[in-house]
């Protein structure tokens, strides 16, 4: 029976928590928006990718490795002989011989004419050396053409690879330099996305504050119309008891009719502002929420929102025209490292070909170690150092003046926003005292008309008026906020 009890109390209570109405405070309106802000996704992007710049300009510290491999095809390969030498060793056993033979011939013949051999014996003799001449001839040419081929180089089809490190060792300052502007430059992402957070927080607050505006617009746009309707009833119930006439109804129905309009024209300025808010949150546009400081009293929310502070060093705008500044006088430096100072570099590696020149020109692969110091020092460019480095300064005095005068805009609007802050203040403490005399006024008149001794334009007057101080009441306390609002963000504090 218990358990069948807790059953339908659970049941019961499902409803009414399906139906719970979500309420929002400023705070989560801006969690919300920071989280959802498309814009604020794209700047926490380029964060990263600066980021990632920072990293990669601190490896230009560090050794560099570089592989590299390649063939190559030619239509004719690399000749160390030229045409004659190939043709003389080609018959460099003929050519010896030919000459060789001669001579023989000539001293045989000598020995006939002196008697020293008979010319059969100088016959037998010729015919040998003939055939020693023809033998020689042969072993001369083969040896020739051995030769003749060992000259050559194989050219046509080249494979070579090569592994290089360079470690630099001076730059002139130029990696320094380049580091410098990578930090730089996620200073200035940092920046650039404090700058557009503050735009959406400032966006979300001035929404916020004008949806709690609309709906106390709406209650006493409410309260107003059932003011009205009160007075219309009563003077209906005069019209029958003969103390009034018809046209005093007909003049209530005309203020009833107006009420109503302002009713309707304050809740579709609700329901878009709230449609407005959604937006800037990133939830559904129907979604149901009511706002935290709706029931607040708002002047005394306005008292506990103090702004401390005196200076707008803060704002990011400053920060990112500083930050410009920086990366320009180092941009000198890049400058002046790039074309007026020395460049060393240590290098090594090993490089290996196919066919390779270590042993003649083996159809091999084999390669060689390597190591050397690679310095570079510019002598003359034409003064393209002295126009770029001249270019650069003139970028960082046009940098150093936009900041100067925004600052001087930005001091000058702070200024004004504490003006408006004051001037908010002075709103509200005197639109507070003018809500007082008119709720005293319209108490005296509804008093004075129930009891005979005003009329009823005195008392419409008196309901007009304190629709007009009220509103005026919720206008003076919203204006505080904003003003506020601004404040903070001249100081660059939201």
């Amino acid at each position: 029976m218990m358990t069948r009890t807790v059953t339908i109390g659970l049941l019961t209570l499902l409803p009414m928590t399906g139906v719970a109405q979500r309420v929002l405070t400023l705070d989560s309106c801006r969690q919300l928006a920071i989280a959802n802000n498309k814009q604020l996704s794209v700047a926490r992007v380029q964060k990263e990718m600066a980021s990632y710049d920072v990293k990669s300009a601190r490896t230009k510290y560090l050794p560099h490795v570089d592989a590299m491999a390649g063939y190559e095809l030619t239509s004719k390969e690399i000749s160390i002989l030229n045409d004659s030498q190939k043709n003389a060793l080609n018959h460099l056993g003929t050519n010896a011989v030919s000459g060789m033979s001669a001579k023989v011939t000539d001293i045989i013949t000598a020995m006939v004419q002196d008697g020293t051999i008979t010319p059969q014996m100088a016959q037998q003799l010729g015919q040998q050396m003939g055939t020693l001449s023809s033998t020689l001839a042969t072993m001369g040419d083969d040896l020739g053409s051995t030769i003749r081929k060992a000259f050559r180089t194989n050219t046509r089809n080249m494979f070579a690879g090569a592994v290089m490190v360079s470690q630099p060792l001076y730059m002139g300052g130029s990696i320094k330099a380049l580091n410098r502007v990578a930090e730089l430059k996620a200073n200035l992402a940092d920046d650039k996305y404090d700058m557009l957070q503050q735009n959406v927080l400032y966006e979300i607050d001035a929404t916020y504050w004008l949806v709690v505006s609309l709906r106390q617009k709406q209650k006493l746009a409410e309260s107003f119309l059932g003011l009205v309707k009160q007075l219309h009833d009563d003077v209906n119930k005069m019209i029958k008891e003969g103390v009034a006439i018809r046209a005093d109804g007909l003049n209530v129905d005309v203020r009833v009719n107006e009420a109503e309009m302002t009713k309707m024209r304050v809740d579709d300025n609700l329901v878009l502002a709230k449609m407005l808010l959604c937006q800037l949150c990133g939830i559904p546009m129907g979604s149901d929420f009511t706002l935290a400081d709706e029931g607040q009293d708002l002047g005394a929310a306005s008292g506990q929102l103090p702004v401390n502070g005196t200076s707008a060093i803060n704002r990011p705008e400053l920060r990112l025209l500083q930050t410009a500044i920086d990366i320009s006088e180092q941009a000198q430096r890049v400058v002046t490292a790039t074309h007026f100072r020395p460049q060393v570099a240590l290098t090594g590696g090993y490089l290996l070909s196919n066919p390779n020149t270590f042993n003649g020109f083996e159809r091999k692969f084999s390669g060689v170690w390597n190591i050397g110091v690679v310095a570079r020092m510019p002598l003359w460019d034409w003064h393209d150092g002295r126009y770029k480095l001249a270019a650069s300064r003139a970028a960082t005095t046009i940098a150093k003046l936009e900041h100067s005068d925004l600052e001087e805009k930005v001091n000058l609007q702070v200024e004004q926003e504490r003006f408006k802050v004051r001037e908010a203040y002075r709103r509200l403490e005197l639109s507070s005292k003018h809500v007082a005399s008119a709720e005293e006024n319209l108490r005296c008149a509804s008093l004075g008309f129930r009891e005979g001794v005003m009329n009823l334009s005195e008392v419409m007057a008196a309901q007009t008026a304190w629709e007009s101080a009220q509103t005026q009441k919720i206008d003076a306390e919203i204006e505080v906020q904003l003003s506020l609002l601004g404040l903070r963000k001249a100081l660059g504090q939201i």
